[in-house]
Protein backbone atom coordinates (compact mmCIF):
# COMPACT_ATOMS: atom_id res chain seq x y z
CA UNK A 1 0.00 0.00 0.00
CA UNK A 2 1.64 3.18 -0.39
CA UNK A 3 0.29 5.94 1.47
CA UNK A 4 -0.43 9.87 0.93
CA UNK A 5 -1.47 12.67 2.93
CA UNK A 6 -4.81 13.59 2.18
CA UNK A 7 -7.71 16.26 2.77
CA UNK A 8 -11.60 16.56 2.68
CA UNK A 9 -14.69 17.32 3.56
CA UNK A 10 -18.70 16.66 2.55
CA UNK A 11 -17.81 16.61 -1.32
CA UNK A 12 -18.05 18.10 -4.87
CA UNK A 13 -20.11 20.89 -6.65
CA UNK A 14 -19.37 24.63 -6.51
CA UNK A 15 -21.54 27.45 -5.09
CA UNK A 16 -22.36 31.23 -5.95
CA UNK A 17 -23.03 31.22 -1.77
CA UNK A 18 -20.78 33.94 -0.43
CA UNK A 19 -20.19 34.01 3.47
CA UNK A 20 -22.49 35.63 5.07
CA UNK A 21 -19.69 37.10 7.22
CA UNK A 22 -16.22 36.08 8.60
CA UNK A 23 -16.30 33.06 10.57
CA UNK A 24 -14.06 32.58 14.20
CA UNK A 25 -12.70 29.16 13.97
CA UNK A 26 -12.59 29.78 17.77
CA UNK A 27 -16.45 30.27 18.00
CA UNK A 28 -16.99 27.13 15.69
CA UNK A 29 -14.55 25.13 18.08
CA UNK A 30 -17.20 25.89 20.75
CA UNK A 31 -20.02 24.83 18.12
CA UNK A 32 -18.72 22.10 17.36
CA UNK A 33 -19.15 19.71 20.07
CA UNK A 34 -22.53 18.40 18.57
CA UNK A 35 -21.30 17.48 15.44
CA UNK A 36 -18.33 15.51 16.91
CA UNK A 37 -20.04 12.53 16.89
CA UNK A 38 -20.40 11.56 13.43
CA UNK A 39 -17.41 13.62 12.18
CA UNK A 40 -14.93 13.90 15.07
CA UNK A 41 -13.73 16.35 17.72
CA UNK A 42 -10.60 17.34 14.97
CA UNK A 43 -13.12 16.70 11.63
CA UNK A 44 -11.94 13.02 11.20
CA UNK A 45 -14.61 10.84 11.02
CA UNK A 46 -14.56 7.64 13.21
CA UNK A 47 -16.95 6.12 10.55
CA UNK A 48 -17.20 5.69 6.73
CA UNK A 49 -20.62 6.58 6.61
CA UNK A 50 -19.75 10.38 7.18
CA UNK A 51 -17.29 12.42 5.60
CA UNK A 52 -14.01 13.99 6.72
CA UNK A 53 -14.45 17.75 7.51
CA UNK A 54 -10.73 18.45 8.09
CA UNK A 55 -9.29 20.97 5.73
CA UNK A 56 -12.06 21.34 3.57
CA UNK A 57 -12.80 25.00 2.36
CA UNK A 58 -14.48 27.35 4.25
CA UNK A 59 -16.86 28.31 1.65
CA UNK A 60 -17.93 24.68 1.06
CA UNK A 61 -18.39 24.04 4.05
CA UNK A 62 -20.50 27.32 4.46
CA UNK A 63 -22.37 26.15 1.28
CA UNK A 64 -23.32 22.74 2.19
CA UNK A 65 -24.28 23.64 5.62
CA UNK A 66 -26.78 26.48 3.77
CA UNK A 67 -28.41 23.79 1.66
CA UNK A 68 -28.90 21.55 4.23
CA UNK A 69 -30.82 24.54 6.26
CA UNK A 70 -32.25 25.47 3.34
CA UNK A 71 -33.70 21.92 2.47
CA UNK A 72 -35.00 21.80 6.13
CA UNK A 73 -37.08 25.18 5.56
CA UNK A 74 -38.62 23.73 2.26
CA UNK A 75 -39.06 20.00 3.39
CA UNK A 76 -36.45 18.65 1.35
CA UNK A 77 -37.63 20.47 -1.73
CA UNK A 78 -34.57 22.75 -2.41
CA UNK A 79 -30.98 22.41 -1.08
CA UNK A 80 -29.37 19.56 -0.19
CA UNK A 81 -31.70 16.66 1.67
CA UNK A 82 -29.88 14.46 4.41
CA UNK A 83 -32.88 13.83 7.06
CA UNK A 84 -29.41 13.62 9.96
CA UNK A 85 -27.84 17.61 8.79
CA UNK A 86 -31.44 19.00 8.27
CA UNK A 87 -32.14 18.23 11.95
CA UNK A 88 -28.68 19.66 13.05
CA UNK A 89 -29.05 23.05 11.33
CA UNK A 90 -32.10 24.13 11.75
CA UNK A 91 -31.97 26.19 14.36
CA UNK A 92 -28.14 27.39 13.28
CA UNK A 93 -27.78 31.08 12.63
CA UNK A 94 -25.48 32.19 9.49
CA UNK A 95 -22.94 33.12 11.99
CA UNK A 96 -22.95 29.84 13.69
CA UNK A 97 -22.47 28.05 9.95
CA UNK A 98 -19.97 30.56 9.19
CA UNK A 99 -18.06 29.44 12.68
CA UNK A 100 -18.42 26.03 12.04
CA UNK A 101 -17.01 26.14 8.65
CA UNK A 102 -14.04 28.63 9.81
CA UNK A 103 -13.34 25.79 12.68
CA UNK A 104 -13.20 22.77 10.22
CA UNK A 105 -11.24 24.84 7.76
CA UNK A 106 -8.65 25.39 9.98
CA UNK A 107 -8.08 21.64 11.01
CA UNK A 108 -4.88 19.34 10.13
CA UNK A 109 -6.19 16.69 7.12
CA UNK A 110 -5.85 13.37 7.73
CA UNK A 111 -3.85 10.55 5.97
CA UNK A 112 -4.99 8.15 3.84
CA UNK A 113 -3.67 5.48 1.45
CA UNK A 114 -4.37 3.69 -1.96
CA UNK A 115 -3.37 0.31 -3.12
CA UNK A 116 -0.16 0.31 -5.50
CA UNK A 117 -2.37 -1.45 -8.05
CA UNK A 118 -5.23 1.04 -8.37
CA UNK A 119 -2.46 3.96 -8.69
CA UNK A 120 -2.10 4.07 -12.52
CA UNK A 121 -5.36 3.19 -13.68
CA UNK A 122 -6.91 5.48 -11.07
CA UNK A 123 -4.76 8.68 -12.29
CA UNK A 124 -5.52 7.92 -15.63
CA UNK A 125 -9.05 8.49 -15.20
CA UNK A 126 -8.64 10.90 -12.60
CA UNK A 127 -6.52 13.52 -15.02
CA UNK A 128 -7.91 11.79 -18.27
CA UNK A 129 -11.68 11.21 -17.43
CA UNK A 130 -13.28 8.51 -20.49
CA UNK A 131 -12.86 10.28 -23.79
CA UNK A 132 -15.28 7.89 -25.27
CA UNK A 133 -18.13 8.60 -23.24
CA UNK A 134 -17.23 12.18 -22.50
CA UNK A 135 -16.80 12.13 -19.07
CA UNK A 136 -14.62 14.94 -18.38
CA UNK A 137 -11.28 14.75 -16.16
CA UNK A 138 -12.09 15.40 -12.60
CA UNK A 139 -8.27 17.38 -12.44
CA UNK A 140 -10.07 20.10 -14.58
CA UNK A 141 -12.27 21.55 -11.23
CA UNK A 142 -10.37 20.20 -8.88
CA UNK A 143 -6.84 20.40 -9.33
CA UNK A 144 -4.45 17.94 -9.95
CA UNK A 145 -3.95 17.24 -6.16
CA UNK A 146 -7.82 17.25 -5.82
CA UNK A 147 -7.01 20.69 -3.46
CA UNK A 148 -9.85 22.07 -5.63
CA UNK A 149 -10.58 25.59 -5.47
CA UNK A 150 -11.28 27.76 -2.30
CA UNK A 151 -12.59 31.06 -4.05
CA UNK A 152 -14.74 29.18 -6.29
CA UNK A 153 -16.13 26.50 -3.63
CA UNK A 154 -14.69 23.95 -5.61
CA UNK A 155 -14.21 21.22 -2.54
CA UNK A 156 -11.15 19.24 -1.88
CA UNK A 157 -11.88 16.10 -2.83
CA UNK A 158 -8.87 14.10 -1.76
CA UNK A 159 -8.58 11.95 1.39
CA UNK A 160 -12.07 11.29 1.77
CA UNK A 161 -13.49 7.65 2.94
CA UNK A 162 -13.97 6.14 -0.72
CA UNK A 163 -17.20 4.51 1.22
CA UNK A 164 -18.52 7.65 1.39
CA UNK A 165 -17.16 9.69 -2.28
CA UNK A 166 -19.05 6.73 -3.65
CA UNK A 167 -21.87 7.37 -1.93
CA UNK A 168 -21.96 11.09 -3.02
CA UNK A 169 -21.09 10.45 -6.76
CA UNK A 170 -24.49 7.79 -6.76
CA UNK A 171 -26.51 10.20 -5.08
CA UNK A 172 -25.75 12.68 -7.65
CA UNK A 173 -25.92 10.25 -10.72
CA UNK A 174 -29.35 9.20 -9.78
CA UNK A 175 -30.02 13.13 -8.74
CA UNK A 176 -30.63 12.45 -5.14
CA UNK A 177 -28.15 14.61 -4.24
CA UNK A 178 -29.32 17.81 -6.34
CA UNK A 179 -27.57 20.89 -5.09
CA UNK A 180 -24.56 21.03 -7.46
CA UNK A 181 -24.97 24.36 -9.44
CA UNK A 182 -26.03 24.24 -12.84
CA UNK A 183 -25.97 20.32 -12.52
CA UNK A 184 -22.10 20.16 -13.01
CA UNK A 185 -21.50 17.28 -11.09
CA UNK A 186 -25.21 14.90 -11.78
CA UNK A 187 -24.04 15.64 -15.43
CA UNK A 188 -20.65 14.08 -14.66
CA UNK A 189 -22.03 11.15 -12.32
CA UNK A 190 -24.43 10.27 -14.91
CA UNK A 191 -21.90 8.94 -17.63
CA UNK A 192 -19.78 7.14 -14.92
CA UNK A 193 -19.95 3.23 -14.63
CA UNK A 194 -20.26 1.62 -10.70
CA UNK A 195 -16.27 0.70 -11.84
CA UNK A 196 -15.20 3.52 -12.71
CA UNK A 197 -16.75 5.38 -9.52
CA UNK A 198 -15.21 2.87 -7.28
CA UNK A 199 -11.90 3.20 -8.98
CA UNK A 200 -12.23 6.97 -8.20
CA UNK A 201 -13.94 6.61 -4.75
CA UNK A 202 -10.33 3.92 -3.88
CA UNK A 203 -8.09 6.59 -5.83
CA UNK A 204 -8.87 9.49 -3.94
CA UNK A 205 -8.63 8.24 -0.95
CA UNK A 206 -4.72 8.45 -1.18
CA UNK A 207 -4.34 11.41 -3.08
CA UNK A 208 -2.53 14.44 -2.09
Amino acid sequence: MKKFAIILGLFLGSTGVALAQQGDPEAGKGKSQVCAACHGPQGVSPTDMYPHLAGQHEKYLYKQLMDFKTSAETGGEEGRNNAIMMGQVANLSKQDMADLAAFYASLDEPKGETAEDLIAKGEDFYRRGNPETNVPACAACHGPSGAGMGLAAFPDISGQYPAYTESQLKMFRSGERANDPNGMMRGVAEKMTDEEIELLSKYLHGLY
